[in-house]
Parts: structure tokens; sequence; C-alpha cells
């Protein structure tokens, strides 16, 4: 069985302690064959350097510049591809493209070269460590016999002690150099799984769309924020909507390029894919369309995306007074909050927190929320009051408990498969946490979940209870949660890893003891 980087740093970090406690000579050569026996980390860095410099070769800025230049220029209403693109979006998508993927190519370029570095310091004082631990053992012997080793004199004791010393040296420069390796791996991963979501028009290999289409879609974003990380259709979204045309009949294919055609805006556009996305019936997306049509950008930003990421998000704003991170982003709809029980008042935490991730993944649910079965209301107080009722709904659907508090573990899996994983096509599983070791081996999966677009539950504990809540996002090392007390903000790796997770919620809530990730049915 091949070990992982986790696998050893953790038994690495376990003979540390045997070495330094090693009370008898056989023990201690035990424990020093035993770390011996644990691999070195593996990788060739010159291979990793080599392929980092080619990606970092693939220079598209000065093509993602001239083509800015054609966009800025004032193109003719000249319509392209099947969904009749307007000339002008289409170029300005082509540069936002081009910039994207030179963006990638050079930061997954830059992630392997940092992991190069990285791997080659590890393995330099992986080296020095074996040389060590190999000097212990030679100042110990072989091993006593059965009736030596119930006795130690003075001078075998000192011996002892003295190759302990080495080797506890020894081990230590071993553990290190796995921790630094599997810190190493898990940053390379996180980052290149990121940098191929946001490379993403190839993401949708449908044979029905033209080239032109592609490219407008996965480059539309929501109005206001950050346009890289409010894209509409997220690297999901956009597989997802490949396959579903691919499978439409003749004449479900001809009504959705009649409505994909007949759009008002790219912002439509991308919103009746991802309603698709999200398994709605081309019926049911015929019926949102009819809903959504003649509404600006900034009207289906409102109605359709709950949450939107600021420019300023992720800017570091120190912490309130209740351990709380000062910079958070309040999700409302027309100043109503996304918060359990409208006001905060009850403990839906669970059932909410899944309301609101499915809304995020599907416009329809969203628009049934905000606007109502019309579509069209505008009314906060009525949002308010769809929203606490589909949260008490899905609690009740979860046999949470009563007056409205607490939900557990079985009954929110299942009502993060069947509300979030009927949008997105997955199976929702719970993976408990329960050490610093368990939630940094989860954390890669729960990083490319939601770098492709899935949002993963997550549930956190202390001294003032539990609470549930959601990861949404992810840029470098920080995770953006929503919290159903109506807010987003970002906390690092670290803290999501070392019980720091109060910054999202309060100082009473700080250690992830379990997630709920997805997996493709």
């Amino acid at each position: 069985m091949t070990e992982s980087t986790g696998d050893r740093r953790k038994r690495l970090g376990e003979l540390c302690k045997t070495i330094a406690s090693a009370g008898s000579k056989n023990d201690l050569i035990d424990a020093i064959h035993d770390a011996l026996a644990v691999s070195a980390p593996v990788g060739s860095t010159a291979t990793l350097e080599s392929l980092a410099k080619l990606y970092q070769k693939q220079d598209l800025a000065d093509l993602g510049k001239r083509i800015d230049r054609v966009a800025k220029k004032g193109l003719p209403d000249v319509w392209a591809g099947n969904t009749s693109v307007l000339a002008s979006d289409a170029v300005a998508a082509a540069g936002r493209a081009a910039n994207a993927v030179d963006r990638a190519c050079y930061g997954g370029g830059l992630a392997l070269l940092t992991f190069a570095d990285a791997l080659k310091d590890a393995q330099t004082q992986d080296s020095g460590g074996r040389e060590t631990l190999r000097e212990a053992l030679g100042t110990l012997g072989g091993k006593d016999g059965w009736f030596d080793d119930l006795y130690e004199d003075d001078v075998e004791e000192a011996v002892r002690l003295k190759a302990r010393s080495l080797a506890s040296l020894g081990a230590d420069d071993l553990h290190k150099a796995a921790i630094a390796a599997d810190d190493a791996a898990h940053a390379v991963a996180r980052d290149l799984n990121k940098w191929v979501a946001e490379a993403r028009i190839g993401k949708m290999s449908t044979g029905n769309l033209t080239a032109v289409d592609k490219l407008v879609l996965a480059e539309t974003s929501a109005v206001d924020g950050d346009p890289v990380t409010n894209e509409i259709l997220t690297a999901h979204d956009l597989e997802r909507a490949g396959l579903r045309l691919d499978g439409l009949s003749a004449a479900d294919r001809a009504a959705m390029d009649g409505m994909l055609a007949g759009s008002d805006s790219p912002q439509e556009r991308a919103y009746l894919m991802k309603a698709l996305a999200a398994g709605h019936s081309v019926a049911e997306v015929e019926r949102f369309q009819g809903k959504i049509q003649g509404h600006d950008p900034e009207w289906l930003r409102r109605h359709l995306t709950p949450v939107v990421t600021a420019l300023d998000s992720m800017d570091d704003e120190g912490l309130a007074s209740d351990g709380s991170n000062n910079n958070k982003d309040y999700v409302a709809f027309d100043g109503q909050r996304w918060i359990q029980g409208g006001d905060g008042s009850e403990g839906t935490c669970v059932a909410s927190s899944t309301v609101t991730a499915r809304a995020i993944v599907d416009p329809l649910y969203a628009l049934d929320l905000t606007g109502g079965s019309s579509g069209q209301e505008d009314d906060p107080e009525a949002f308010k009051r769809r929203l606490v009722a589909e949260q008490h709904r899905l609690h009740t659907e979860g046999d949470g408990g009563d007056h409205w508090e607490g939900m557990g573990p079985d009954g929110q899996e299942h009502i993060a498969d069947s509300t979030i994983g009927a949008a997105t096509g997955d199976d929702y599983q719970r993976h408990d946490l329960n050490s610093a070791d368990d939630r940094r081996a989860a954390l890669t999966d729960v990083e490319k979940a939601v770098a492709d677009g899935r949002p993963v539950p997550v549930d956190v504990q202390g001294k003032d209870g539990a609470h549930a809540m959601t990861i949404i996002g992810q840029q470098g090392d920080k995770l953006q949660i929503y919290n159903p007390w109506g807010s987003t903000t970002w906390v690092s790796e670290n803290d999501f890893i070392n019980g720091h997770m109060g910054k999202a919620a309060d100082s009473g809530l700080n250690d992830a003891y379990s997630v709920y990730l997805p997996t493709a049915k």
C-alpha cells in the first residue's frame, strides 16, 4: 500500500515520541528501524521545474491586451454562434478568457516551481535525518539477547541515552521533512485544482454549441463584486450543462436554442444554462425564462445570485469582540438577510445553510424564494416569509428538533442529498473530523469541490454548542464561509485545521468536526 504524504507525516510524528521515550536498547533500535522504513519524500524536482517552465512560456497576456483593444473600438451589432451572441460580447469574453488562461498557465507554473523548491528542501532534510539515524544505530551495535535486555549497567545506559538523543534529532528531521512535503503537496494540489477550474471554457465539452457560445457563457459574471470570483456558471455548471445539452431530444434542443437566441443579455443566457445544469427540464427552463426575460442584469443578480463576493472581502480587518472577523459581507435580498428564522431567532442552522446552498447553485429555486410564484416580486417581507417556510420544511424533512432547534447528522446528510445534491448531481456523505490530521486530510477534497462550484456543509462546535455553516468558495489558502446568521467571510486553511473557525461565527464555535463532501452519482 502506497503511503500518502499525510500518512508519512502522522507516522513519523508518532515515531518521534516512541524514540524519545524508548526505555531499552532493543526498543530504541526497533523504533529507529521503523523510522527508516518510512519512505522519503518522493518526486523528481527536475521534472517539476521543467514542466513549470513549460507552462510559464505560454504567454497569452499580449493576446489578451490586443483583444481588449479590439473590444474597445466599438464593434457593430453582428451576431455569432448558435445562440446569437453579440460580436462585442464575444470579443470581450475572448479577452477575459485569454487573461484567465494566461493567469492559469502562470499560476500553475508558479505552483509547480514552489512545490519543486519545497520538495527539494524536504528531500535534503530527510536525507540528513536518515544519516543521523544510521549514526545512532551504529553507536548501539546489535540488539541484546533476552537476558541482556533485562539489565543495563551505567555505561550501557549512557550509550543508549546518547544514541536516543541523536536518534531523536534524526527522527525530528524526518518528521519536519514529512510535514514540509505534505504541506507542499496539499498547496500544489489546491492551486492546480483552482487554476484548472478557472480555465473554464474547456469544461463545456458539448458539440451543440459553437466555440463563441461556450466562450461567452463561461466568461459571464454577475454584476457587482469581483468578476473573477462571480462567474454565473461555475466549472461544475459548465460541465453539467454540456452533458444535459447533449442528452436532449431534438425538440427540446430546438426549444433550448430558441431560448438562448432570444435572451436579452449574456447574464440571462448564462442563468438559463445554470438552470439546465441544476437538473431542470426544458419546460421548466422555458417557464423560468418567461419570468426573468426583459429584466436588467442587476435585477437578475439580486433575484438569482444570493452571494456576491466583494472585491475587498478578503481584506484582513481584524477580529470583533466576539472573536469573529470584522470583515463580513451580509447576504441579503432587498435588505432582508438570508438568515435562519428570518431574524436569527431560531436554531435551524442546518436547514438554513442548506436552503442558501441550494439557492446558490439553482436560480429557479432562488427565484421562487425571492420573486414568489410570479417571479416578479421585490418584497423583502414576502421573501422573509417564504425563506422561513422553506427552512421549516427542510428542518421537518431532516427530523430536526422541536421548537425549530437542532438536527442530527443523518438528517443533515439526507437534506444535503435531497436539496443540494439534487441540483449538482452529487451524493453528499458525512466525513467526521476528529483531529487536526483529519481536517488536513479532508482539505484537498473540500477545496476541489468548492473550486468547482459545489458547496460543502461544515459543522463546528465549542463551548457555545454546535453550529452548521457552508463552505462556498476558495481562493489561495482561504475558504469562503456562509454563516446562516446571514453573512459570508473568509478563513484560512490554518483556521480550518487548527480550531479557529470562530472567525466565521464566534469564539465559542471554533472546531470543525464534520464536513459533507459531494461525489458524483
